[in-house]
């Protein structure tokens, strides 16, 4: 289960251990000696999972606990810490915390809980999707365009979770009215080709057109380029 890890620790002397340790597991490693380094690099590169030292310079391992959780709700961040006492382990869990090793420790344990929780991530059920500039919250059922709301009917915020769960396939109009209507062919109605319309509208923001394609006598089609 190879993944991309960022060590925010200002030790050297540990941060070569773990990096040898981690690489030897078959994982890519990225490292910062302080805690604007590692928060910067947290909330820019595609990192899979942090281990975070809680004393760092430049910025506390809180602190930037607090700022990853905020920016990438889903990032696990395993925390290291000298201090093995019951409060900074809860501080630790209350700031986003999946997981706390206490110096001393062993690598294996490291590599052994690292795996896990990207497992966790990869079986864990998802809970919104993106597609461009368009982001659907599945559990809030609040939808964004460049940032900016976009409020959608029941009926047209499922057609829109539809359209993004088959972006970049051309589904047939009675594709879309079995899966979000519910019914099967009724060459009478329309029902399909009005709400793309009223969808369309809704999703036109700051001068950008609609990212719904049209496929002449086929269907509809979401684009990945939006």
């Amino acid at each position: 289960m190879p993944g991309l890890i960022l060590i925010v620790e200002d030790e050297p002397g540990i941060v070569d251990f773990l990096e040898r340790g981690l690489r030897a597991h078959g994982f890519d490693v990225l490292s910062a000696l302080d805690g604007v380094t590692g928060t910067d690099l947290a909330l820019s590169e595609s990192v899979d999972l942090v281990v975070l030292d809680m004393m760092l310079p430049g910025r506390g391992g809180l602190d930037v606990l607090a700022r990853v959780s905020a920016a990438k709700p889903a990032l696990p961040v395993i925390v290291l810490t000298a201090r093995g006492d019951v409060e900074h382990r809860i501080a630790g869990l209350d700031a986003g915390a999946v997981d706390y090793l206490v110096k001393p420790f062993s690598l294996g344990e490291l590599a052994a809980r690292v795996r896990a929780q990207l497992r966790a991530v990869v079986q864990a059920p998802a809970t919104a999707i993106r597609a461009g500039d368009i982001e659907v919250d599945l559990l809030t059922r609040e939808v964004r365009r460049a940032g900016e709301p976009v409020r959608l009917s029941t009926t047209e915020f499922e057609l829109l979770v539809y359209l993004l769960s088959n972006r970049g396939r051309v589904l047939s109009r009675e594709q879309i009215l079995h899966a979000v209507w519910g019914y099967e062919h009724d060459p009478g109605t329309n029902v399909v080709d009005v709400y793309v319309g009223y969808l369309r509208r809704k999703l036109r923001h700051a001068g950008r057109s609609s990212p719904i394609v049209t496929v002449r006598s086929v269907g509809y089609r979401l684009d990945d380029a939006l």
